[in-house]
C-alpha cells in the first residue's frame, strides 16, 4: 500500500500560515507573493478534498479539519527545522553559542574554558552575558547557564551545583576590627547586590540572627562582582557564593570570618532546548561542563 502524502511545497505553505495565523506573515517568512501561499493552499485543499482555512473579512481561521491537520504535521515540520539546523551546525563546525550570568562566567567559567579548548580545539564557545531567561525558539543560544529553582518551561534542566553561601571579607578587614562572634557584624558594613537581596537576611535567619539584616550601615551594588571587589578593597561584608570564589578565597583576598555555610534552595543549572536529539558539539560541552562541576555537586562540597 502506498503511503498518501499531499505536494510538499503546498503543505510547507500551510504548516506556515496554520503556524502564523496570516497568509501575509507566511509569505513574509516564505519570501513569496500573499497570492502565491493562497494559491498553495488551495491547491492541498483541493488534494485533500477539505477546506482547511475560513477566509474571513478580517484574515483567516483554521477550520476544525484544518486544526486537526496542523496538530499532527506541525511538530513533524519543528523536528525537521531543528533536524536541518543541527547537521548544518555541526558540519559547519560553528560555535558552541552559550548563555550564561556575568558573574559565573567571570568568577567560575572562563577560567575553566582553555581545559575545554585545549580538550576540543575544534570547537568554539561563542559567550554572551544576559540576565534574562534564555528563549530557545527566538535566540541564537545553543546552551544557557541560569540560576533558579529548575522550573523553565519547554527545556531540558541539569543541576551544575547548589548555591551555598557565607560572609566574606577582606583579611585586612578584620585586622582593624575583629569578627569573633556573629553579633559583631552589628560593627561592620553589610555588602549587598542588587540581583541578590535575600542573600544576608537568608543566612541569618539560618544561623539564629535575623534582626542583624535590618541594620543601617549597608552598601548596594549593580551586581555581585562589584559587590566582591567591595569586599576584597575592605568596604565591609559580603556574601559569599563559596563556588565562585574558590580563587579569592584560596590567594587570601577574601577570607571566610564564619565556619556556617547556609545552602540557599536554588541553583545554577544547564539548559538545553528539548528536542530529540543534540548536536555533537553541545553534547561535548554538556559533558565537559557536568564533568567540571561534579565535585561540586558532592554532599560535602564547601
Amino acid at each position: 500500500m502506498t503511503r498518501s502524502i499531499p505536494p510538499l511545497n503546498p503543505l510547507r505553505v500551510f504548516e506556515a500560515a496554520a503556524r502564523l495565523g496570516s497568509f501575509t506573515r507566511a509569505a513574509e517568512e516564505l519570501h513569496v507573493s500573499q497570492s502565491a501561499v493562497s494559491r498553495q493552499v488551495s491547491i492541498l485543499e483541493d488534494y485533500l478534498n477539505l477546506k482547511l482555512f475560513k477566509r474571513e473579512l478580517r484574515g483567516i481561521a483554521l477550520t476544525e479539519a484544518g486544526q486537526a491537520y496542523q496538530k499532527e504535521i506541525g511538530p513533524a515540520f519543528a523536528r525537521i527545522a531543528i533536524a536541518t539546523q543541527d547537521l548544518l551546525a555541526d558540519s559547519r563546525g560553528g560555535p558552541v553559542n552559550l548563555r550564561a550570568y556575568t558573574t559565573f562566567a567571570a568568577k567560575w567559567l572562563l577560567q575553566r574554558l582553555p581545559k575545554f579548548e585545549a580538550a576540543h580545539p575544534d570547537i568554539q564557545v561563542q559567550l554572551s552575558t544576559i540576565v534574562t531567561p534564555v528563549d530557545f525558539e527566538k535566540e541564537n543560544v545553543d546552551v544557557a547557564i541560569q540560576f533558579g529553582d529548575g522550573n523553565w518551561d519547554g527545556v531540558n534542566c541539569e543541576r551544575l551545583f547548589d548555591d551555598k553561601i557565607t560572609p566574606v571579607c577582606s583579611p585586612k578587614l578584620l585586622e582593624a576590627m575583629p569578627l569573633q562572634r556573629i553579633e559583631d557584624l552589628r560593627q561592620h558594613r553589610l555588602l549587598h547586590s542588587r540581583y541578590r537581596k535575600t542573600d544576608w537576611p537568608d543566612w541569618l535567619s539560618a544561623v539564629g540572627h535575623p534582626e542583624l539584616a535590618g541594620q543601617t550601615d549597608t552598601m548596594q551594588f549593580a551586581s555581585s562582582i562589584v559587590t566582591y571587589q567591595a569586599a576584597i578593597d575592605g568596604l565591609g561584608v559580603a556574601i559569599g557564593q563559596v563556588a565562585l570564589l574558590e580563587q579569592e578565597l584560596q590567594s587570601g583576598r577574601l577570607v571566610r570570618p564564619f565556619t556556617q555555610v547556609v545552602q540557599r534552595p536554588f541553583a545554577y543549572y544547564l539548559l538545553l532546548p528539548r528536542r530529540d536529539s543534540i548536536p555533537a558539539k553541545v553534547e561535548k560541552f554538556r559533558t565537559w561542563l557536568l564533568q567540571e562541576t561534579a565535585p561540586l555537586r558532592e554532599p560535602n562540597s564547601p
